[in-house]
């Protein structure tokens, strides 16, 4: 992986990470390099599998969905069955933004946006508590986003 991430490569992925949009010709010229060997490098970047993707990131805030809750839960069975079921049905709820198995005293974290409590309310009572398998969950709410998506740094 070293010689994949030499100081030009990691050049080229912080301007990729910082605008995924740039011109490969003001790409090059940052990096230092003509546009075919940059494009080259992006190119045998994205078939290993170390970019996997471009994506419009958009603002939850200007979406409405300023409130956000973090949800431990904690399942009645842990069989490898019942996780499988558990991660399909939670992957249907648009709502949960992200989710982590755990290790340690819950079986999963789960990040959910929505646009105010009431809104949490219906997801949770709907969505959530509806999921397979669920014995417990207890909601955190968040009061303010200090870091979030800050993957400038290689």
């Amino acid at each position: 992986m070293d010689d994949i991430l030499d100081a030009t490569n990691v050049k080229i992925l912080r301007e990729l990470v910082a605008n995924a949009r740039i011109p490969i010709t003001e790409l090059a010229r940052k990096v230092g390099l003509s546009k075919t060997p940059v494009a080259l490098r992006i190119k045998q970047m994205e078939e290993m599998g170390l970019i996997t993707g471009y994506r419009a990131i958009l603002s939850p805030l200007k979406l409405g969905l300023t409130h956000v809750t973090y949800v431990e839960v904690r399942l009645s069975d842990t069989r490898q069955k019942a996780l499988e079921a558990f991660n399909a049905a939670v992957r249907a709820i648009p709502e949960v933004e992200e989710c982590y198995m755990i290790a340690g005293g819950f079986d999963y974290l789960l990040k959910v946006r929505s646009e105010d409590m009431a809104g949490y309310r219906r997801i949770m009572a709907e969505k959530i508590s509806a999921l397979p398998h669920i014995h417990a969950t207890t909601s955190y709410v968040s009061m303010e986003a200090v870091v979030e998506q800050n993957w400038t740094e290689l």
